[in-house]
């Protein structure tokens, strides 16, 4: 079994951006890159999990993802590079009718995160979900993972619940790298 860091997306590990925007001009968060090394040392894989409702609501097609992935993965190294990439494009209210559905993969539901380990034989108990939002949290958490919550501003809505208190705060991509290393290093007795 594989252990995997669940990743959010806009706001986690790119800057929040426009729908509009031209993915050459997408960088990485500070301290993505030093925070994925240290995460790649302890044996995780990396796996995008974004929702991505922009598509629902008309604003861009799906295919356009393609060139955002491309982007990421370019930003990256190649030996801390996602292994695979989940979206959900639906939304309830959206203007697009194949995509204006309720569903389970739209976070905060756990869909994108059970495919993901399904198809990739990952162990839940030891992943983790990284994210700005509540939202990432109780996906993370209804899947049987561990949660951190970067907290830089993202989530304003601060709506209680039984999945929605991550295991960890940081404030920044690094700091959550180092605490799922220490973490990780406490549980193997180091």
């Amino acid at each position: 079994m594989n252990k995997a860091i669940f990743i959010d997306k806009d706001g986690t590990l790119i800057p929040d951006i426009p729908y509009n925007v031209d993915p050459e001009k997408i960088i990485l968060n500070e301290g993505v890159i030093e925070g994925l090394k240290l995460l790649k040392a302890q044996g995780y894989v990396f796996i995008m999990i974004s929702n991505q409702s922009g598509v629902a609501r008309g604003y861009f097609e799906e295919e356009a993802l393609i060139n955002v992935k491309n982007k990421v993965q370019q930003l990256l190294e190649p030996d801390i590079r996602f292994k695979d990439f989940y979206w959900s494009f639906n939304h309830p209210q959206g203007t697009v009718k194949k995509y204006a559905v309720a569903c389970n993969f739209r976070k905060p539901k756990p869909g994108m995160i059970l495919q993901a380990a399904e198809e990739h034989q990952i162990d839940l108990e030891n992943s983790w979900m990284i994210g700005d939002i509540l939202n990432d949290v109780e996906a993370g958490k209804r899947a049987g993972c561990q949660t951190v919550l970067i907290d830089n501003g993202n989530e304003t809505e601060w709506i209680a619940g039984e999945y929605r208190t991550p295991d960890y705060k940081a404030k920044n991509f690094f700091q959550a790298a180092i605490y799922i290393t220490d973490v990780h290093s406490t549980d193997l007795g180091i």
